[in-house]
């Protein structure tokens, strides 16, 4: 499996996409700041989610998917700013945000997936370093 294959990635692709058609619009394109801000987070999230998967160690992968999972909260913050602050943008942001909500949905899973995987080395581990425990190891 590669990365490209995980849907959460294709997710997250479509939602970084999409911000950077929106921040393209003339009503927005000039607030540098938030636009630069909300193209970070989206990019952030795509980028944290394929670093996770290439990481080898299971606590690594948990950190970046953590992060991905946080930079999909802020993207969707961060399209409450834009949707408050410019009203004419509001139908095209509550669809953009909720990709991002299904993005986080799926990075979750992602997460959960990895803990579990995580949990089952450690009970097939276990046995063994009680093993070794007593030979000092």
């Amino acid at each position: 499996m590669i990365f490209e294959d995980l849907e959460c990635w294709k997710h997250a692709r479509q939602v970084a996409s999409d911000i950077y058609t929106l921040t393209r619009r003339e009503e927005i394109a000039r607030d540098f700041g938030l636009c630069s801000q909300v193209q970070r987070a989206g990019v952030s999230t795509m980028s944290n989610i394929v670093e996770g998967f290439e990481r080898m160690h299971l606590q690594e992968k948990l950190q970046f998917h953590n992060v991905a999972r946080g930079s999909s909260a802020e993207v969707r913050s961060l399209l409450y700013v834009i949707e408050d602050n410019y009203p004419r943008l509001s139908a095209e942001v509550v669809v953009v945000r909720e990709k991002a909500v299904a993005t986080g949905k799926l990075v979750t899973g992602l997460i959960q997936s990895t803990e579990s995987r995580k949990l089952k080395v450690f009970r097939l581990l276990s046995p063994i370093f009680h093993l070794l425990s007593p030979l000092g190891f």
